[in-house]
């Protein structure tokens, strides 16, 4: 089954609470033009702008592009990995501490 972009943009800001005004604050854009994409299958969004939507929903571009259903479990790997190389290293080392505390505990 196929999923269009809109459809994903719109899934996965519901499923994050977030309202038409929060994803279009969050990625710097009105709140038309994410209903458009949404709900309209013409517009497409600069390489920019699908990154900001992207990064908003933890989710990759590139999954966002493809037509399958679900994003595999590389994709939100990867997504997280992006996110994650922001922080600041104090807070890398926090996470990292985490993990392998909790990797011990297995």
């Amino acid at each position: 089954m196929t999923t269009s972009l809109g459809a994903k943009i719109k899934r996965h800001r519901q499923e994050k609470g977030y309202s038409l005004d929060k994803l279009a604050e969050l990625t710097g854009s009105s709140k038309s033009y994410i209903w458009e994409l949404e709900n309209r299958d013409t517009r497409k969004p600069s390489g920019e702008k699908l990154t900001r939507i992207a990064q908003a929903l933890d989710v990759t571009t590139d999954y966002l592009l493809d037509e399958s259903e679900e994003p595999s479990d590389e994709i939100l790997k990867e997504a997280f990995f992006r996110k994650f190389s922001k922080l600041e290293p104090e807070d890398q080392a926090k996470i990292k501490q985490m993990i392998d505390v909790w990797g011990k505990k297995h």
